[in-house]
């Protein structure tokens, strides 16, 4: 029997190209997808892969790009710009959709423009299905365990440090531009836009990591997937300050490949906390390479919804629609997890 065939959009693009190796090395027929059709003609030249390249303001170009699929991975940011028109090319396509997209604005979209459609029509859009919003939710999923509601999630994020891709800086900028330059939380039940200013805390990470200075209220796509479906009334972010400082920096190299795989040098720890009253819950994950276990993270997602091991339709984060405490179980190779 013939293998389901997975389109990964923007597939020549840092995160995309981690995406095409896992999705070789689980044996799913692949075909590339991406705006710049000469890199992604080299990149499907090098594989004897299908490409065929769609801008998304074509969608005669999207729906050729997804015929006789059975899945898409959109890879390709800004998310702003290309969320909506590949969505809307999966659910012509009668397919399901996922996304690595790490912008609180554009998964915020996508749950707010093509919830009710997509469950209207039995469909699965799978947003943040990456290290931002789909490892904290899974965390913090099942972190919860057979509580369901709790007072607040705390999600501390002990990165080495952040060598951000192009496409991140890009992502940044329209997010920046979007909230006009102002700060964003998730507080009281609702999301919040403020003005204060970066305020340093120490947080207590787990060994190896343990204490470190960290940037206050560091929201990452947690404050959009947690709340989506947890009742908590707080989700609160935290990021290393060597992390931050990179990211802000405007001259930080992009990452450079260490290892066979490409991965960076750079290590994280991602802390989760969940309270409710005096009652606390931890859950925590680590590994290497923030970019790199976006992959494993979004092809066990395609490979769990094409094997109907899902528990929702319609827009759904991570924690949602898949077992979450059996969902990081089956990413031993690539993360070291410690549920309750």
């Amino acid at each position: 029997m013939a293998r389901p065939a997975v389109v990964v959009y923007g597939a020549y693009g840092h995160t995309g190209r981690f995406v095409v190796d896992e999705v070789r090395r689980r044996g799913y027929v692949q075909v590339l997808s991406g705006r710049d059709a000469a890199a992604l003609r080299a990149l499907a030249s090098k594989y004897g892969l299908d490409a065929r390249p769609a801008s998304v303001t074509d969608p005669a170009a999207l729906d050729r790009a997804l015929a006789g699929a059975s899945a898409v991975v959109n890879c390709a940011g800004p998310f702003a710009t290309t969320a909506a028109p590949v969505i809307e090319a999966a659910l012509r396509a009668g397919i399901p959709y996922v996304d690595v997209a790490a912008e609180i604005e554009a998964n915020l979209d996508t749950f707010t423009r093509f919830a009710d459609r997509a469950a209207a029509a039995g469909a699965i859009v799978v947003p943040a299905m990456a290290f931002y919003g789909g490892l904290g939710d899974l965390l913090a999923t099942a972190a919860m365990g057979d509580w369901t509601a709790a007072d607040e999630a705390h999600i501390a994020y002990g990165l080495s440090g952040w060598h951000p891709t192009a496409g991140t800086r890009a992502a940044g900028a329209i997010s920046h531009q979007r909230r006009g330059g102002r700060r964003v939380r998730y507080a009281e039940g609702r999301l919040e836009y403020h003005d204060a200013e970066p305020r340093t805390v120490r947080w207590s990470f787990p060994d190896p990591t343990g204490p470190r200075e960290v940037i206050d209220e560091f929201s990452m796509a947690d404050v959009v997937t947690l709340p989506s479906h947890l009742s908590i009334g707080e989700v609160r972010g935290y990021m290393t300050v060597e992390a931050a400082t990179d990211l802000s920096a405007p001259d930080t190299p992009p990452p450079v490949a260490t290892d066979r795989q490409g991965r960076s040098a750079q290590t994280f720890l991602v802390d989760v906390v969940v309270r409710l009253g005096d009652r606390e819950r931890r859950a925590v994950a680590s590994g290497q390479d923030i970019y790199a276990v976006s992959a494993p993270l979004a092809t066990e997602a395609v490979d769990r919804i094409l094997t109907g091991r899902t528990r929702s339709v319609g827009v759904a984060s991570a924690g949602k629609i898949f077992d979450a405490a059996d969902f990081l179980r089956a990413l031993s190779a690539e993360l070291t997890v410690e549920l309750p």
